[in-house]
């Protein structure tokens, strides 16, 4: 199975700005995790499809320095779109089109690109891999649901929270604690980050899309088989810090969305959520990605902080206590010097996704199957994107959303 992948920065290579990044996917995560996949005889043939051409030539020296030569000569060979003396914003289409139905691609790219990136694939009988959030748009996710059952093909968002153990263990937990009451969650990043989303941030996409989508989709896989939809979403952000650092002047440190809940067959039932997301946490936090939810339930609570996993390393040349996460990619090499980070929820997820293309592929389970196991398909995560879009639309138009499903429709009021 031919999997390119789609975008080539951070998630994908870890290159940015011309070097390693600075946060902690220095090699990244996609590329890595599809080299491991192919050493595996998961898939087979790999790219890579930027806009500009003229990087590729840097990317596969650092993919070759900090990949092959660290984990005993993994191969990082893959095919370029464009060519290295080319720029071209469409180069994904001639990517798609050296495929045959039933290959795969993943989408790592800003996110108003996911819809047209991905219609083109599905219209080829491709699968798809969605970085969060799938779309920006409820529309376009129910356009993709529709296109993707009319093709056959797998459409899975890369909810990669869903797969951490903590996260997921608390999921199974909760189905045990009553009706849901109370849900709170919080996740930043710091500010150096914008460096990296600089030329997007604010201008295409925003904090909440970027950040809440995680938590946003692990509330809803908690509570959704018990009956409850998101019902009303009312949004506020602040602003000051980001356009301080050079981001345009639309961009938000903080939003924070507060949504109602309802059951579906009790409506007099409701719950109430608050999920936070900033990017303008400290630069020396301890940790890139600060993350903690809270879960109240008629008859319990969960609380996961998984910023803090008793694990912290003090480094001189650092220059701070950090708090390190090696349960979401492990890029330690074992005893050989191969990689061994296959137990990573990063990489468990995009796994996830190659099987289940494999299995659609050889006919062993349909999209239907897929879905009833609770995966993050794009049926599964069609209440995220109708918060998210709610929260954004909430905060342009300084007014309450409604969320509505009228013969199985959903739609914003």
């Amino acid at each position: 199975m031919s999997t390119p992948s789609v975008g080539t920065g951070e998630y994908t290579t870890g290159f940015v700005g011309g070097g390693a990044s600075a946060s902690d996917k220095k090699v990244g995560v996609v590329g890595l995790t599809l080299f491991d996949l192919r050493r595996r005889g998961k898939v087979s043939n790999l790219g890579m499809v930027g806009v500009n051409g003229t990087k590729f030539p840097a990317i596969r020296e650092h993919l070759h320095k900090n990949i092959t030569q660290a984990y005993n000569g993994l191969d990082t060979s893959f095919e370029s779109f464009p060519d290295n003396s080319t720029k071209d914003p469409d180069a994904y289409k001639a990517a798609i089109e050296k495929l045959k139905p039933g290959d795969a691609i993943t989408v790592f790219t800003p996110d108003p690109s996911h819809y047209p990136i991905a219609l083109y694939a599905v219209e080829r009988g491709i699968h798809v891999l969605l970085t969060k959030p799938a779309v920006k748009q409820l529309d376009h996710h129910q356009d993709l649901i529709r296109r993707a059952r009319e093709k056959g093909v797998y459409v899975f968002v890369e909810h990669h929270k869903r797969f951490d153990p903590a996260y997921s263990d608390a999921r199974f937990r909760a189905q045990k604690l009553g009706d849901f009451n109370y849900f709170y969650s919080y996740m930043s990043q710091p500010k150096y980050q914008l460096e990296t989303f600089k030329s997007w941030a604010g201008r295409e996409s925003d904090i909440s899309y970027y950040l809440n989508s995680h938590h946003v989709d692990i509330c809803d896989s908690m509570v959704q088989d018990r009956g409850y939809v998101p019902v009303k979403v009312s949004a506020t952000s602040s602003k000051g810090v980001a356009v301080d650092l050079g981001c345009s002047e639309e961009t938000e440190d903080t939003i924070s969305l507060l949504v109602t809940w309802a059951k579906k067959d009790a409506p007099a039932k409701r719950a109430i959520a608050v999920y936070t997301a900033s990017w303008t946490a400290p630069q020396r936090a301890g940790v890139h990605t600060n993350q903690y939810f809270h879960y109240l339930a008629a008859d319990g609570e969960i609380r996961v902080d998984q910023a803090h996993r008793g694990y912290d390393v003090a480094d001189d040349n650092v220059g701070q206590l950090q708090w390190i996460n090696p349960f979401y990619m492990r890029y330690a090499p074992d005893e050989d010097g191969n990689f061994q980070g296959q137990t990573g929820y990063g990489y468990v997820s995009i796994e996830k996704f190659i099987d289940g293309c494999r299995a659609i592929n050889e006919g062993t389970a349909t999209l239907d199957d897929l879905n009833a196991k609770g995966l993050p398909t794009l049926k599964n995560t069609l209440a995220t994107t109708a918060i998210l879009e709610a929260g954004r639309r909430s905060i342009d138009e300084g007014r309450e959303v409604g969320i509505a499903i009228e013969g199985g429709e959903w739609k914003l009021v």
